[in-house]
């Protein structure tokens, strides 16, 4: 059993070497912590009535609480949309911890002609969309085209059809951040693998200053 002198010498081994792991863990993972990102606040997203890939209507207060990326597709797409699926659904994969897990995805189709909740199952089924965090959205023309030209302002345009009998329709590859309170915090190029990594830091700084998760994604 160590007498006195022996405790004292053993309280001061740990005292020098908690001294200096200590700084030499913590120190440089707060010298590395980049700085909170400073996001823009470009609009909001205004009320609206769609419905998601099981036939449930999806609302704008489906996106209240929690921070949403956002993005534009259809089914039949046969150029940029299965990249920015792909991408998408990458993005659901690097948020899948639990501090990031209360991000959620939207993609909202611009064939809601074609696109049938049924069609955009499919589709999810495809890129492995967990529903509790990634939704598909179609409903009248009039209205998604409001939504995704004027609140998202997206550019979209019909040129007749692919070759494939699909219809060549040119829309813009962005994902776009939406906060807890449904303000548009940032436009990210889906092609630029440095935005796509500040559009994840982002959403996770969204998600960890956010105060209201009482919210349901996709329904009251």
């Amino acid at each position: 059993m160590l007498g006195i002198p022996g405790r004292r010498l053993l309280i001061a081994m740990l005292v020098i070497f908690a001294l200096a792991v200590i700084p030499a863990v913590f120190v440089p993972t707060l010298l590395c912590r980049q700085p909170d990102p400073v996001l823009d606040d470009i609009g909001v997203v205004p009320a609206f009535s769609l419905v998601d890939e099981t036939g449930q209507t999806f609302t704008e207060e489906a996106l209240r609480g929690h921070p949403t990326v956002v993005d534009f597709v259809f089914t039949r797409c046969d150029a940029i949309c299965p990249a920015l699926s792909f991408r998408m659904q990458r993005l659901q994969e690097r948020t899948g911890d639990r501090k990031g897990s209360n991000i959620k995805l939207v993609s909202v189709t611009v064939d809601p002609d074609y696109d049938t909740p049924a069609r955009l199952a499919e589709y999810a089924t495809r890129y492995q969309a967990d529903p509790t965090r990634w939704r598909f959205l179609t409903g009248p023309k009039d209205q998604v085209t409001s939504l995704v030209t004027k609140t998202f302002m997206i550019a979209m345009d019909r040129d007749g059809n692919t070759k494939s009998g699909a219809p060549n329709i040119a829309h813009q590859g962005y994902f776009i951040l939406v906060d807890g309170d449904l303000h548009i915090r940032g436009v990210y190029d889906s092609n630029d693998e440095k935005r796509l990594e500040e559009l994840s830091r982002a959403a996770r700084f969204l998600a960890r200053t956010g105060s209201d998760h009482s919210y349901k994604f996709g329904g009251p």
